[in-house]
């Protein structure tokens, strides 16, 4: 009797939001048992909650947005700068370390941070937002580097320019001053589809992706390269 391998399981954070939905669906398709949790996850204990229930990950994405709270760097305020880092930097780190020993243990996992290309190339009025992105990029970095031997790829996309509703929303992209900014800016002049990051977390979740460790992939139809 032959034995049926079990499917492998993901957990996506903030499922309900910036490229959670797109990223499930195309997960779903693959066959992967996708657990979407949406929860806030604005404490290390209700990160370590969320871990806990989810039992076995074999695949973590961590999708994590918050506005940029655009401005000049002299108006900078505490609370929002607080914010950025309690929202995309500190959930992620707790995250990491909450899922880590489970793989470590089995000597195999995915990581898969979606995070963003603003710090690759920067983006006036827009540091604070640029700083935690760029937290979030070294981070994965140097864990991705650190998890390698031990059979665990650790990957971010950096992305920009792609649609979603945090960032870049269906009723934005048709007005024609956004429309002539991104002739302006993007190569490809146009905004990416959500499939399109959905299908490079595929890959990077994918057991053919092997070699890959601590890179943050910039998809921005050629903002930064």
């Amino acid at each position: 009797m032959t034995s049926t391998r079990p499917k492998r399981r993901a957990l996506i954070t903030c499922a309900d939001r910036y490229m959670g939905r797109a990223i499930a669906a195309k997960f779903k398709q693959l066959s992967i048992d996708v657990i979407e949790d949406d929860s806030p996850l604005t404490s290390n204990a209700e990160v370590d909650r969320v871990i806990a229930e989810a039992g076995r990950i074999d695949i973590l994405v961590a999708n994590l947005a918050e506005p940029p709270m655009t401005g000049p760097v002299h108006a900078i305020d505490d609370a929002n700068w607080q914010r950025l880092f309690a929202r995309l930097v500190d959930p992620l780190m707790y995250l990491v370390r909450a899922v880590t020993p489970q793989m470590l243990e089995r000597q195999s996992g995915k990581i898969i941070a979606v995070t963003s290309a603003a710090p690759l190339k920067g983006i006036a009025n827009n540091a604070a937002y640029c700083a935690a992105r760029g937290a979030q990029n070294g981070f994965i970095k140097a864990v991705g580097l650190e998890l390698a031997r031990s059979g665990i790829q650790v990957n971010a996309i950096a992305q920009n320019y792609v649609n979603n509703d945090t960032y870049y929303p269906d009723d934005v992209l048709d007005q024609p001053k956004f429309i002539e900014h991104v002739k302006r800016n993007v190569p490809t002049n146009k905004v990416g589809a959500p499939s399109e990051t959905a299908e490079l977390a595929a890959y990077l979740a994918s057991e053919h992706c092997t070699h890959m460790v601590g890179q943050l992939i910039p998809l921005a139809g050629g903002w930064t390269t």
